[in-house]
């Protein structure tokens, strides 16, 4: 699993150096806000790929004497602290593109700007399949972040492909205005990202549908009673579980003991959860 994660965060890595090197030679040789917005984008996206890299490293060791229950809050801890990076950047872009609205600047229309925008739609979708199957898989929340983050440059790399268009028939107006629309999507991402991972962070509880699986799993193991109390929420991007059974009080406390462990291990072996804590009450 480590290795299939490491890949994806260096595939995406690769991926988006190539990408802020072709736009930002593009943005350059056409002083388009538009393209050098999607440039600026592009070096989020490096941070971004090494931070997720690196978060992905740290949540995979094994726990230490610092960190008993482990490293899970790598991952959403490094997402969130991108989303703010990427509203740092969304801000100077808006403040660089309203500027050109006041002052416009000629751009140059080249053919190399509507292929390198266009390399980046087709190379970002994939990139955004890819990515999303990574994520499911695994349950990854920082893949599944620059999932989305991909997704939105996809939609972005467009807008800014129509302020190219809109400038090369001398309305340089709406090379800024995809500026600043671009600056938004950036602004989706970090929000839709920062969003996610704050669940994680505040130690969100467990929804329905896996606390009626967590007490389907727990009722069905041998001299399980019934549940009279049960609480969740998450440490990183896996949740830890507390719950009281009910087993007979007439049974020896070396078996309830089995009975409560049973039940950990069932629970235990659920993708979602890290760390079950079982306490059995005699009925």
């Amino acid at each position: 699993m480590k290795q299939k994660l490491n890949q994806a965060a260096n595939i995406a890595l690769a991926v988006n150096i190539f990408l802020f090197v072709i736009k930002s030679i593009a943005g350059i040789l056409s002083n388009s806000i538009a393209v050098i917005s999607e440039a600026l984008n592009s070096f989020t996206d490096i941070i971004v790929s090494i931070g997720i890299k690196v978060a992905v490293k740290v949540s995979r060791d094994k726990p230490d004497q610092k960190h008993q229950f482990g490293h899970n809050a790598a991952q959403p801890l490094a997402a969130f602290m991108l989303a703010v990076f990427a509203f740092v950047v969304g801000i100077n872009i808006v403040e660089e593109s309203v500027k050109r609205l006041i002052s416009p600047q000629e751009i140059h229309s080249i053919p190399a700007v509507y292929i390198v925008l266009i390399v980046n739609i087709i190379i970002k979708v994939t990139l955004n399949r890819y990515q999303v199957r990574i994520a499911r898989i695994f349950n990854s929340p920082a893949i599944r972040a620059a999932s989305v983050d991909s997704l939105n440059d996809v939609l972005a790399s467009s807008i800014a492909l129509i302020g190219v268009v809109g400038a090369a028939f001398d309305f340089s107006i709406i090379d800024s205005i995809a500026g600043i629309m671009v600056a938004m999507f950036i602004f989706k991402s970090g929000y839709e990202v920062a969003k996610e991972n704050l669940d994680y962070l505040m130690g969100r509880s467990a929804d329905g549908k896996i606390t009626e699986k967590i007490k389907e799993i727990t009722l069905n193991i041998n001299g399980v009673m019934g549940i009279n109390d049960l609480r969740s929420h998450y440490v990183g991007d896996k949740f830890h579980i507390e719950i009281h059974i009910e087993v007979d009080k007439d049974c020896l406390t070396s078996v309830s003991h089995n009975i409560g462990t049973d039940v950990k291990y069932a629970l235990e072996k659920m993708e979602e959860v890290q760390t079950v804590f079982v306490h059995v009450d005699p009925v």
